[in-house]
């Protein structure tokens, strides 16, 4: 199953929990994947509470410039692709019974390094 997610901004964090638990079979149990198709993007797993999403995006500004990379001079998105690469392309998370098996905090969130743009999420 795939889903898509828009953004607004260079980079931007997204909670996509509840998409990724409604591609989830009613019976299943095992683990869910969730993957993203994109070079310049993430995900990761943490709390989706506002200000912690603002700061996840400050520290990854403050952690990867946005300037002075070698790719820059190919199409001037080194940033992305480094900050997704700090992120990963993907989370796995355990099913119990149809159920996402997160922790009473934890959400899955999808980092877009290069918006706006709309991106593919793919749960397998």
């Amino acid at each position: 199953m795939e889903f898509t997610v828009s953004t607004d901004a260079r980079l931007d964090v997204v909670d996509v929990t509840d998409r990724v638990a409604a591609a989830v079979p009613a019976d299943a149990d095992g683990t869910v994947t969730v993957f993203v198709e994109h070079t310049t993007a993430g995900v990761a797993i943490n709390e989706a509470e506002s200000r912690l999403l603002e700061d996840v995006e400050t520290f990854l500004s403050d952690l990867v410039p946005d300037e002075g990379w070698e790719h820059d001079r190919l199409d001037g998105n080194a940033d992305a692709h480094l900050r997704a690469l700090l992120l990963g392309p993907s989370a796995t998370i355990p099913v119990d019974g149809g159920s996402l098996a997160l922790g009473r905090w934890q959400s899955v969130l999808f980092v877009e390094c290069d918006g706006p743009r709309e991106r593919t999420v793919r749960v397998v």
